[in-house]
């Protein structure tokens, strides 16, 4: 629970160092779509089109939005980006928290079937060549 209400939430980047210090805000301002205000509690669930610049502070857009989604990406996996939601009490932010890139599950699962599949090939040929020199 938030100690005072809230007054937006946006996404940071990007910081000179990995996981501190302070940055300009990449993502829509003043605050998150639909992102709720004035509350201490809740939940905030949105799926942002990240081509479209209406996603960024059109300050964070040097050239294309394609552009900007590049920036930010790099920053979400080098962690030099990160969440703040501001609060009454808490202008400059009451919970900041450095964000990093995370494969979705069906990454992770396509990535491990590759793995298997070649493992599964490697083995098979394996096994050929034995069978011919066997047979030889």
């Amino acid at each position: 629970m938030l100690a005072a209400p809230t007054t937006a939430s946006h996404i940071h980047c990007c910081t000179a160092l990995p996981g501190t210090g302070t940055a300009g805000v990449a993502t829509t301002v003043p605050t998150f779509t639909g992102f709720p205000l004035g509350v201490t509690s809740g939940t905030y669930d949105h799926t942002f089109d990240m081509s479209l610049a209406s996603s960024y502070n059109p300050a964070f857009i040097t050239t294309t939005p394609l552009a900007a989604f590049g920036v930010l990406q790099t920053g979400l996996n080098a962690g030099d980006a990160y969440l703040n939601i501001h609060t009454t009490t808490s202008p400059s932010g009451e919970i900041r928290g450095f964000l990093h890139a995370v494969p979705e599950p069906s990454t992770w699962a396509m990535m491990i079937l590759g793995f298997a599949g070649i493992g599964f090939m490697a083995y098979r040929r394996s096994r050929k060549n034995t069978m011919a020199l066997t047979a030889a």
